[in-house]
């Protein structure tokens, strides 16, 4: 499961500032002007260019359920791409992440104390430099367990250490078993 990743597209979806068409025939127009012609379209929602043209005229009203979903995500895939860049690179550079979950964090701590993981919710504002290197990982195409460490990480040391004043002994955090998982930036 892809749950970094999925978090972070839904806190995209948040930045929108106007809505995504909602009709077929207004998701298929969007679709055909970014991506240039039916066929292409048709390429990629994975059905006919006539099929494509049939909704484009509003000769088909409804699409079947999966292709529904297919053209829903590509245009959502596309839609406001500056808008979205610039909330991350302003999370990137000023205001931060903040990560809500519900997940077991396990730990390696020192000897005398326990590193029994469990389930916690959590909700730990982190600093710009751990959106930037979420995003970059994402960018790269990280797999969700590499983007996992990145929040363990800063979960380690802005809740666990609290920026270097307790907890100095701990060593790695690892963030398994996500029960929920949501970003804001």
């Amino acid at each position: 499961m892809a749950e970094i990743e999925d978090a972070i597209e839904r806190a995209d979806r948040e930045s929108f500032t106007r809505q995504p068409p909602k009709t077929l025939k207004g998701q298929i127009g969007y679709l055909i002007r970014q991506l240039g012609s039916a066929k292409a379209v048709a390429q990629e929602i994975g059905v006919t260019a006539d099929s494509v043209n049939r909704y484009r005229r509003g000769a088909r009203k409804h699409a079947r359920p999966d292709i529904a979903a297919k053209i829903n995500d590509a245009v959502r895939a596309r839609w406001q791409p500056q808008v979205r860049k610039r909330r991350q690179q302003q999370a990137a550079t000023t205001t931060g992440i903040t990560v809500e979950t519900r997940a077991r964090f396990g730990y390696t701590a020192p000897i005398g104390t326990t590193d029994d993981g469990r389930f916690r919710r959590l909700t730990v504002h982190l600093p710009p430099a751990y959106a930037q290197r979420l995003f970059d990982a994402r960018h790269t195409g990280a797999s969700d367990q590499q983007m996992r460490a990145i929040i363990a990480e800063g979960f380690k040391e802005v809740y666990f250490q609290d920026g270097g004043s307790r907890a100095l002994g701990l060593s790695d955090v690892t963030l398994n078993d996500i029960d929920y998982l949501d970003l804001d930036y």
